[in-house]
């Protein structure tokens, strides 16, 4: 076991989840419309690496030891049938797709110029960055610090001994007498040191860098489910390959996936492919989108805890799509309730999930403005977000921005709860939770700047039409 166990056991779950997408795929899509290649093969590997992981903890339930074949040998079935179901529904068709896909990635689709060549700097920067990044993970060993105390823990232990053994407070730690074991968050979810477990047995022993290539997959699974995602959306070639730039070029991002083992990344991932998925629903009213965006906001939940409330800020948007003619009111009473809800919850000076809430709102202004506009976590994406919201407030609550608004209003809303009424305001300071909850939120903004502009154009063009040639 080695190299090749390893590129087979990462490749794994990505196949499986393209084949799944591709065999539940709405039969009213062409496999050759735009995006719909790239949006299988990304949104795929999500669903996959959620389904692994599924799979590894069914096998703990029943008793099974985590082994190559235990794991690999169902997964590898299951993506068989979904094969050959999806080939069933055309599978014709979708190998022509990924061919001409393909064809389209290295050849630009159809485009000239100096479009053209913007197309081949975007996608050959996008491939560099790629292969620093999988250096950086290949040849990087774990790094501290919560990678090391909270996640790494859970991964190393279950590696040794084959099951999910559990965690546990210090009380309970005592009290289980060596029946349990201890590190610095025991109640997180054990989606990404599962990945690490299955990585690592893939190579055949402990190996503490290359068991972290899932967030290097996690990153360009984002890249093409976004590219895929707003093309299927109807946004040009050109301007969908920049919005899936933005989001793969994030530094913060990038330091996530070079030093791998925290779950901000993967959870940020989720949760922008989920939204992505929502919106799609909206459009397509495909019944295969609407189940992707839930089945990905539960995962959310699995990666970590606040993806609980990340989720939550997905239902907003639901309601829109549910309810065309009374989703905004409702949607917009549902956060005045929250909003209300939090003020007492506060009042109380409850803790969640760690987070201790209060009725004393002094959130630090001056460090969250210098993190979000002055630093370079970010590159200009806070000073982006704004113009484009000013130049599309026109269309913000249109039906086909209405969903996506008001996700970011909630994710927006629940980021300013966190900062202004609970103790991680304490943090905001030193400039790592803060932006470790902003990267939740922040290639979702990324894809808001490309249809929010692309609504502005569209209304603009639509107002001011260009003057009849003269014959």
């Amino acid at each position: 076991m080695g190299a090749a166990t390893l590129a087979i056991g990462l490749l794994l779950p990505w196949l499986f989840g393209a084949a799944a997408l591709a065999a539940t795929r709405s039969a009213a899509r062409a496999p050759v419309a735009a995006g719909e290649i790239a949006w299988i093969a990304g949104a795929g590997y999500l669903v996959g690496a959620f389904a692994l992981t599924l799979w590894m903890r069914v096998l703990s339930v029943i008793g099974v030891g985590f082994g190559f074949v235990a794991i690999a040998a169902p997964v590898a079935v299951a993506t068989l049938a979904l094969a050959y179901v999806a080939w069933r529904r055309g599978g014709p068709a979708l190998a022509a797709a990924t061919r001409s896909a393909l064809r389209a990635l290295i050849g630009s689709p159809g485009l000239a110029g100096a479009a053209r060549v913007l197309w081949w700097l975007l996608v050959g920067w996008l491939a560099l960055r790629f292969v620093l990044l999988g250096l950086a993970v290949n040849w990087q060993p774990l790094y501290p610090w919560d990678a090391w105390v909270q996640w790494a823990t859970k991964a190393r232990v279950w590696y040794e001994l084959g099951y999910l053994a559990p965690f546990a407070l210090p009380d309970a730690w005592f009290a289980q007498n060596g029946r349990a074991y201890f590190d610095a968050a025991p109640h997180y979810p054990p989606t990404m040191p599962l990945l690490q477990v299955w990585a690592n047995i893939a190579v055949g022993h402990w190996d503490d860098a290359r068991m972290n290539w899932p967030w290097w997959q996690i990153a360009v699974a984002l890249t093409l489910a976004v590219y895929g995602g707003l093309s299927r959306l109807g946004v040009s070639a050109v301007a969908a390959l920049f919005g899936a730039f933005m989001v793969a070029t994030l530094p913060l991002a990038n330091a996530h996936v070079a030093l791998a083992g925290y779950a901000d990344f993967p959870l940020a991932a989720y949760y922008t492919v989920a939204a992505l998925a929502l919106v799609l629903w909206g459009a397509t009213r495909s019944l295969d989108d609407a189940l992707l965006a839930a089945l990905l906001a539960v995962a959310c939940t699995q990666i970590k805890n606040p993806g609980l409330f990340w989720a939550l800020t997905l239902v907003p948007g639901a309601l829109v799509i549910l309810l065309p003619r009374h989703g905004l009111r409702l949607a917009a009473g549902g956060l005045g309730v929250a909003i209300v809800l939090l003020a007492a919850l506060a009042r109380a000076n409850v803790t969640i999930f760690n987070y201790r809430l209060r009725l004393d709102f002094d959130p630090a202004w001056s460090a969250l403005a210098e993190s979000y506009f002055l630093m370079g976590n970010w590159n200009l994406l806070c000073y982006a977000a704004i113009g484009v919201a000013v130049l599309a407030r026109r269309q913000l609550f249109a039906p086909a921005l209405a969903p996506l608004t008001v996700v970011l209003i909630a994710g927006l809303l629940f980021l300013f709860a966190v900062f202004g009424f609970s103790n991680a305001r304490a943090w905001v300071a030193d400039q790592t939770t803060v932006n470790r909850a902003t990267l939740h939120l922040a290639p979702l903004l990324a894809v808001f700047l490309v249809l929010g502009f692309r609504a502005f154009a569209t209304r603009w063009a639509t107002a001011h039409p260009a003057p009849a040639a003269v014959t």
